[in-house]
């Protein structure tokens, strides 16, 4: 989560496009790339940039059960981020040797979460969930967890989440979007990974 101020959110359809994606966003500064498991061709594409792109932290994301996590680690994923938090696939993870970052909406989440030995946490769908007000409020009752907004976060209202003293990172998709991989412009990808690593963050 310190490692750079965004985590890119990416849904990959093409494993020929995996490895050059992945390398216009390890070119802008960005190293941890969460490949959501929302394609048949997810794993395929997370096991080509463990493999070839080895400067890249390959992670999985929308992991929900134990065969996710287990599926992503023999594909040679290096960290999971799940939409929400059940104690199964907290210790799928664990036994995968698999860092989770798992998703919460609520309090409750947030203590089950803690329960299991985890503070650091995705909250989605950030916008729809409350956003930083609910962020701020949440800084109370729980000052020793850390977040990472996903949901509804852009470009725009990144700098809102990351001046918060419990923000650590952001996650989104817009380092990737649909249009620049379907022509193939990396260079824009890249462009765009650059212009997420200047984002200021209070909690670095």
């Amino acid at each position: 989560m310190r490692d750079a101020p965004v985590i890119p959110v990416i849904v990959l359809t093409d494993v020929r496009q995996a490895v050059l994606l992945a390398r216009a966003l390890v070119a802008g500064g960005i190293r941890m790339l969460e490949v959501t498991l929302r394609t048949p061709q997810a794993l395929a594409c997370i096991e080509a940039i463990a493999r070839e792109v080895p400067e890249a932290v390959a992670g999985a994301g929308t992991v929900r059960s134990a065969a996710d996590a287990q599926a992503c680690a023999m594909a040679g994923a290096r960290f999971a981020v799940s939409p929400g938090y059940t104690h199964a696939v907290g210790q799928a993870c664990r036994d995968a040797g698999l860092p989770l970052l798992p998703g919460v909406a609520t309090g409750s989440e947030i203590m089950m979460a803690q329960e299991d030995g985890l503070s650091a946490l995705k909250f989605f769908p950030a916008l729809q969930a409350g956003g930083p007000a609910m962020l701020k409020a949440w800084s109370g009752p729980f000052g020793d967890v850390r977040f990472c907004p996903t949901g509804g976060v852009t470009m725009a209202n990144a700098a809102e989440f990351l001046a918060l003293s419990n923000v650590v990172c952001v996650g989104g998709s817009w380092l990737t979007p649909a249009e620049a991989l379907a022509r193939g412009d990396w260079a824009q990808v890249t462009a765009l990974a650059q212009q997420a690593c200047q984002l200021i963050r209070s909690n670095a």
